[in-house]
């Protein structure tokens, strides 16, 4: 991608943060459509249903690793030269910090990138519960909770410095890499049809993985031609809710790609919902759910800067490049699902039952 017309006027901290911004509102309007959310994909599976969550969630993935695979075979994307895939990987912290986010996301209703997009809407206990993530994760990032991350973090790690790819290791190309994708899709769209899921959702939750692409491209492209180090990263909702929080807070702060992603989130799941006439307050039900949702978020908060990213991050960004750890992360995080919607919902729908 040709960026030196866009750097002769705008500077590169400014044009990360539009690049951030344009992700998050492809990415908040086409999840807000598509109802895109990890947690609700896990409870359906949890409950012994294939339904239109799973179908939704396949969909996304599938074509953010189509998308992403594809970019890297036009020379358009580097994996190894993402941030995930350039540090340390932690396989306790995926393990331990997946499956805390996974409870989480089940206590709270929703992993933070849903939280973002209902809080646009206009849901307040979204709103609570994404505060209390961001504060958490900040806390886990550079504060009181960082010894015991970086303690958890280090019992086990990749070799070399460096994260491994999936691909290397397998091995596998990435035209291998695509027809995994292709091989979701294919299960996705069997899925779709099989719960009568309307071409607009399908296309939407397309969006969701398509503006996880194309903030892998942008920010390749950008630290390509940047004079200063850029980090080459894409959708994620731990690091940059976290940032962004301290934007606010700090007296001199700095712009990048994260600090544009998460306000465009925002923007983007407004303008879906104020045209579908969707925009409504809604508070917590009850002290009990108030609990249970503030305890999730912080479960969230912790989990997702100890597995090296969230629901999104980890999930999908981090799997549609094959990084290893945000693989072993995206299983513990359905694992703890899981196992908590079984332990905490199902158990109470027995108990009343």
């Amino acid at each position: 991608m040709d960026l030196d017309f866009l750097l002769e006027h705008v500077p590169e901290p400014q044009l990360a943060a539009i690049f951030g911004l344009l992700v998050g509102a492809v990415f908040g309007f086409s999840a807000e459509r598509s109802s895109f959310c990890l947690r609700a994909a896990t409870v359906e599976f949890a409950r012994g249903s294939l339904g239109p969550k799973v179908a939704v969630w396949l969909l996304t993935f599938s074509t953010a690793v189509i998308w992403v695979q594809g970019a890297g075979l036009l020379g358009l994307f580097r994996a190894e030269e993402a941030r995930m895939m350039a540090v340390t990987g932690s396989w306790s912290g995926a393990v331990i910090g997946g499956l805390m986010f996974g409870a989480g996301m089940v206590l709270a209703r929703g992993c933070s990138g849903r939280l973002l997009v209902l809080a646009a809407t206009g849901n307040l206990r979204s709103v609570v519960s994404g505060l209390i993530f961001a504060v958490v994760a900040q806390m886990a990032l550079h504060g009181w909770l960082a010894p015991l991350r970086q303690e958890l973090a280090g019992l086990w790690t990749t070799p070399g410095g460096r994260n491994v790819s999936l691909l290397t290791a397998l091995p596998l190309r990435e035209s291998g890499a695509i027809l995994v994708g292709i091989g979701c899709a294919v299960l996705a769209l069997w899925l779709a049809r099989a719960n009568r899921i309307g071409l607009p959702v399908l296309v939407f939750a397309s969006g969701v993985g398509f503006a996880v692409a194309l903030g892998w491209v942008l920010t390749f492209s950008l630290s390509q031609q940047a004079f200063d180090p850029v980090s080459v990263t894409s959708a994620t909702f731990s690091g940059p809710s976290a940032s962004t929080l301290m934007f606010f807070l700090t007296e001199s702060p700095v712009l990048d790609f994260d600090i544009g992603l998460v306000p465009g989130v925002f923007v983007g799941a407004f303008l879906s919902a104020a045209l579908k006439r969707r925009l409504k307050f809604q508070g917590f039900e009850g002290e009990g759910q108030m609990r249970r949702s503030m305890l999730g978020a912080a479960l969230m908060g912790f989990g997702a800067m100890l597995a090296g990213g969230c629901a999104i991050g980890a999930g999908v960004s981090g799997g549609s490049i094959f990084v290893a750890t945000a693989w072993l992360a995206l299983l513990c995080m359905w694992i703890g699902a899981v196992i908590t919607d079984w332990l905490v919902d199902q158990s109470a729908h027995r108990a009343t039952a």
